[in-house]
């Protein structure tokens, strides 16, 4: 069992998001966290998807080569909103969120996540993606969400786990833990396959 099999690595989760840390602890994997941060900018040209991949194997390079031992698996990640072919980031304040969240009002977006396993010096790479439709979201709804729950820290201004997850989604197509930031069911299939190999 691929729990097991884990055991005999040092597993360090490089994220400080919250929502994956609590998603890895409950996939019942053992792990710590450590993050070493990088300028998340994005080369001109990559699609969304491509972007995702592009940040989540910054972060995995980005850490200290040392620390990168055969007994040592390294799990950074990167999700990403995209509306079409334009990435929408993490808002500064309420004014961009409110914005970001009206693009999204009513509409379908994309939930990419790249994700990057690191044993010593070899780094495997896969994404998953997800369709999110929202209803269309009143002015009071936006403002509600936006005061209460301070969505300044999410790609898009909104976490799914959250109430305008509650009342303005729609549905889904693909993973909802992906939107969370974490595709949880292919990680587990791409360790399986990275431990065995």
């Amino acid at each position: 069992m691929l729990l097991d099999a884990l055991k005999k690595y040092d597993v360090i989760l490089a994220s400080g998001s919250p929502r994956r840390k609590e998603l890895l602890a409950a996939m019942g994997i053992e792990f710590r966290v450590e993050v070493y941060p990088v300028e998340e900018t994005v080369p001109p040209g990559l699609s969304p998807a491509e972007a995702a991949t592009y940040l989540s194997r910054l972060k995995s390079t980005n850490f200290p080569e040392e620390k990168c031992t055969e007994h040592t698996l390294i799990i950074t990640a990167d999700t990403i909103v995209a509306s079409g072919n334009e990435l929408l980031e993490k808002s500064a304040n309420a004014e961009e969120a409110a914005a970001m969240l009206r693009k999204l009002s009513g509409t379908k977006h994309e939930v990419i996540t790249g994700v990057s396993l690191r044993i010593g010096n070899r780094i495997h790479d896969f994404r998953a993606c997800t369709e999110v439709y929202f209803k269309t979201l009143t002015e009071a709804e936006l403002q509600y969400y936006i005061t209460r729950y301070h969505p300044f820290d999410k790609a898009g201004s909104y976490g799914i786990q959250e109430w305008i997850g509650h009342i303005g989604i729609q549905r889904i197509e693909g993973s909802y833990f992906n939107v969370m930031g974490l595709p949880t069911h292919q990680l587990y299939e791409e360790l399986e396959h990275l431990i065995s190999h």
